[in-house]
């Protein structure tokens, strides 16, 4: 799998890229490939983005910490670098932003908490750590809701993002500024992390491709938390990019998935034998028998017929118990991860988050601590007949949220409209419970509102869902969100 995920970011730098327009447009891949032919400098690409961020983030509230200076000395230091004659990483001189609810030495890991906004990285997280190594300028820090624990991106500390397709709906969350600064073009690759979809919703919301990559690829640990992870997080949790092009993600998540001794849940897995043609797909079209709103159902079909003229084989068919799977992720989740939090939510979270955990809890009631014993069970079961479903069916087709994205800060209006919410995510928090690889994949736009699908393969099948989605993309071109008004 090492030598595969090589041979993903060697083709993504070998794809012809344009650098026609302003350079905040290009993508990360014609950024490195101009700057390793010295067409531009790495200075002359964090310029673009610098700019690009000052026109439009007052607008959006995507990056809310600037690292303007410490972009350009590095930049600086990286076009040496090359004039030198050193070996240049494969992300050498991009741009491309952090979390704020991940260490990056420097920077406050606030998290969205007034609270906590003098908590200074002393040490990068090791997925900070593996994009720097790979030559990417990092440029600033991306918006999340307090405790990352919203679907909608806001907070006390630092404001509300605001989505650029439309400003009354949600850009998602948590990873919303990260979704936000790479469709705006602030940046081509943004770091995002999901635990129940907090890289596929703001993906889907925003119109970007994002990666939720197999439990283990990327490594994480933030060496400013003291306390011991929940046993939800060592198993759901994962870091992945948001990026405008496919490309760009197999870019990004070669330079991501580096292992590291600091995270013992990463690993290298051998290569897998080629898939056998032509590869199955099972498109799953409704849940529990009820149809999806008609854009999400549109924006299916048209990704079955995309795939299928790219020579895939498209049917119906739905993998085992989907909806427990969904309903299982609040099983291992409630009674540890938001049981964790909620003293900290209480005491320090501002009143987004505390009103949104709130209707959590009553749609999720607090279970039984020794239900997640049997809830682990249930897990283990329920991947052994995904992965045995995933043998005839390579690749699962299915929604990122039944619905499109919600409108600003419902998940926090009432108990009825958080189930709902709740109802719609279920294909997210059912691949987040068994820890595979997604994709969300932007398709259409509908009532000015981009619409995508998901893209669900067996574990360190990657490579399936990249090349899935590029089939979907070449037929498929995403749009661009309207310029913000000043």
């Amino acid at each position: 799998m090492t030598e595969r995920i090589a041979d993903d970011a060697r083709r993504a730098q070998d794809a012809p890229g344009s650098l026609d327009g302003p350079l905040w447009r290009a993508d990360a891949t014609a950024l490195a490939a101009a700057i390793r032919a010295r067409k531009i400098s790495a200075r002359e690409a964090v310029e673009a983005a610098l700019a690009r961020m000052a026109d439009v983030n007052p607008s959006l509230n995507a990056i809310v910490l600037s690292l303007a200076d410490e972009a350009l000395a590095t930049a600086d230091a990286l076009d040496a670098k090359q004039r030198a004659g050193e070996e240049l990483g494969p992300l050498h001189g991009v741009p491309a932003t952090i979390k704020i609810n991940i260490d990056q030495r420097g920077c406050p890991t606030d998290n969205g908490i007034v609270a906590n906004k003098g908590l200074i990285a002393e040490q990068d997280n090791p997925v900070v750590a593996n994009l720097r190594q790979a030559g990417a300028i990092l440029i600033g820090r991306t918006n999340a809701p307090g405790y990352s624990m919203r679907w909608h991106t806001g907070n006390a500390l630092h404001g509300e993002t605001r989505n650029p397709w439309r400003a009354d709906r949600t850009c998602g969350g948590s990873s919303g500024g990260a979704a936000v600064a790479t469709a705006i073009g602030m940046a081509p690759i943004s770091h995002g992390n999901d635990i129940a979809g907090s890289i596929r919703y703001p993906a889907y919301c925003c119109g970007v491709f994002g990666l939720k990559p197999s439990l283990g690829r990327v490594p994480s640990y933030n060496p400013s938390f003291q306390g011991l992870s929940p046993i939800s997080s060592q198993l759901m949790a994962v870091q992945g990019p948001l990026t405008r092009s496919v490309r760009d993600l197999r870019l990004a998540f070669a330079a991501m998935a580096k292992p590291d001794v600091l995270d013992p849940r990463t690993v290298a897995p051998a290569p897998f034998p080629p898939a056998r043609q032509p590869i199955r797909v099972a498109l799953v079209d409704s849940l529990d028998g009820a149809a999806f709103h008609p854009a999400v159902s549109a924006a299916l079909k048209a990704a079955a017929r995309a795939l299928e003229d790219a020579g895939y084989r498209v049917e119906p068919a739905s993998p085992p118990e989907l909806i427990t799977a969904a309903e299982t992720w609040p099983r291992l989740a409630m009674p540890d991860l938001l049981a964790q939090l909620e003293p900290y939510i209480e005491t320090n979270g501002d009143d987004g988050v505390r009103r949104a955990a709130g209707l959590w809890r009553r749609v999720w009631p607090q279970r039984d601590p020794t239900e997640v014993l049997v809830a682990l069970g249930e897990r283990l079961r329920l991947l052994r007949q995904w992965q045995i479903f995933l043998i005839r069916h390579p690749l699962i087709l299915m929604p990122v949220s039944t619905e499109p994205a919600f409108e600003v800060d419902a998940d926090a209006r009432d108990e009825a409209t958080t189930a709902a919410i709740i109802r719609s995510q279920r294909p997210m928090t059912a691949v987040s419970l068994l820890g595979l690889p997604a994709i969300s994949a932007p398709t259409l736009v509908s009532d000015g509102l981009p619409i995508g699908v998901q893209l669900v393969a067996a574990p360190f099948r990657e490579d399936l869902c990249f090349d899935a989605a590029e089939a979907i993309e070449s037929r498929l071109p995403p749009a661009l969100p309207p310029e913000p008004r000043r």
